[in-house]
């Protein structure tokens, strides 16, 4: 039914009122409905236990107490210090066309803002200023990480020097830089100003791997894993004197003396030689002239055991560090290959590892892993024989103290008083 225009108006203007207040409803209600949700969301459900958990490092130590901690955490290093402002959202200028079209504009991130991060650490060492090195591989760059102040510098690709693939690292006593390039087949220096200064073994290195520098007899040691032989340069004329191994290019020596894909070299103080033999699952033990001495390890996955054993290392007293990368462990052992600690498993927390690789240990005693998933570094204390003899005599000299401070000490008062009466009672029996 067809009704009069003044009519509709009539209704119109009558049913306004009610239109506003369905609206208003409309508009309140829901929001009511969100807030309550969100609050009962917010809400700690029954059994809820959710906490902060706040992680105390200094309290990172192997052994567990109360046993004396021989190995402590200290830091872990992954690059420059991010600035959360260069992550917050900026919405890109859209075109006309994009913005007719509906376009939703992306948010973008300024990527030549973005601070240095470690992606493939692989090969580590310290300076003489107690600064940390290593070798990433997919940054193509050389970081160096200063404990103290927390600050990073770059050795980067083209701005320094030319890299590959870079892998292992050496620092020698005037803060020369022996890096060696796998793609490169060569051994690359640099000077203490990170200015290239030579390139050694480009016409008979095949894959150079881990690097170590005999800084008395100025001896430099190339691990080269597609020859499955160390090379022994002069570190100075970088002249090539001998090699360790027989060269092979098959990787199924398993003969004492012989390598199958070795990958890291360590000295100790006597100029001792120890190589991870890496594809035949144990260390070996060369003297300063190259003469094998002895060798410990096979495969397995128990503590004492290896699955391909990369990065290697010796401490003051003579222990010997190995990363068991498969295990992801660091595991000590004696010059006889007796297992004294290990520590590490597989995770992102400190102490436990992903792909570790790399170690190296410096004249403060202090220790540096390398790890290549998730692109770090960590950072561990080693205490050493003499500290750990004096926290046992202050232990047991503390121990004497209290157990004397509780049991008073006995009167020799009595003894006398014992003796007169056994001699009384003979006397006695006597008459």
């Amino acid at each position: 039914m067809l009704q009069h225009p003044q009519s509709s108006r009539a209704s119109v203007a009558r049913a306004f009122p009610l239109v506003l207040l369905a609206l208003a409803l409309a508009l309140t209600l829901p929001a009511a409905g969100r807030n309550k949700k969100s609050a009962s969301a917010d809400a700690p459900k029954p059994g809820d236990q959710r906490t902060k958990v706040y992680l105390d490092i200094s309290k990172i130590v192997w052994p567990n107490p109360p046993a004396i901690a021989r190995i402590r955490f200290v830091d872990l290093f992954t690059g420059q210090k991010v600035d959360p402002t260069l992550f917050a959202s900026k919405k890109a200028k859209q075109k006309w066309m994009d913005r007719l079209a509906g376009a939703q504009s992306a948010d973008q991130v300024d990527m030549s803002k973005l601070p240095y991060q470690l992606l493939r650490p692989f090969g580590v060492a310290f300076d003489s200023k107690g600064r940390v090195y290593t070798a990433d591989q997919g940054v193509a760059a050389i970081f160096i990480f200063d404990p103290e102040t927390k600050s990073v510098e770059l050795i980067g690709n083209g701005s320094h020097a030319n890299f590959g693939l870079i892998l292992g690292l050496a620092i020698d006593d005037n803060d020369r830089i022996f890096v060696s390039d796998t793609k490169l087949h060569r051994v690359l220096v640099l000077n203490a100003k990170h200015e290239q200064e030579a390139s050694i073994g480009m016409d008979m290195l095949a894959n150079p791997g881990g690097l170590a520098i005999d800084k008395d007899n100025r001896f430099l040691y190339v691990v080269d894993t597609g020859n499955d032989v160390v090379d022994v340069f002069d570190a100075d004329t970088f002249k090539l004197l001998r090699k360790i191994g027989k060269s092979s290019r098959k990787h199924t020596q398993t003969d004492p003396g012989t390598f199958s894909l070795p990958t890291n070299v360590a000295l100790d103080r006597e100029g001792n030689v120890y190589v991870t033999d890496t594809f035949n699952n144990r260390v070996e033990i060369f003297d300063a002239d190259g003469n094998f001495i002895s060798m410990f390890g096979k495969n397995g996955d128990g503590p004492g055991e290896f699955e391909r054993p990369k990065g290697i290392a010796v401490d003051a007293d003579g222990h010997i560090w190995v990363v068991d990368s498969a295990q992801d462990r660091v595991k000590v052992f004696d010059r006889d290959g007796r297992l004294l600690i290990y520590f590490g498993t597989h995770g992102d927390y400190p102490g436990q590892f992903r792909a570790a690789y790399g170690i190296a240990i410096d004249n403060k005693n202090r220790v540096i892993t390398s790890e290549t998933f998730p692109g770090r570094l960590q950072l561990f204390r080693y205490v050493t024989d003499a500290e750990a003899a004096d926290e046992k005599a202050r232990r047991e000299g503390a121990e004497q103290k209290s157990a004397e401070a509780v049991v008073p000490e006995q009167k020799p008062a009595a003894l006398p008083s014992q003796g007169t009466a056994v001699m009384e009672n003979k006397n006695s029996a006597a008459h």
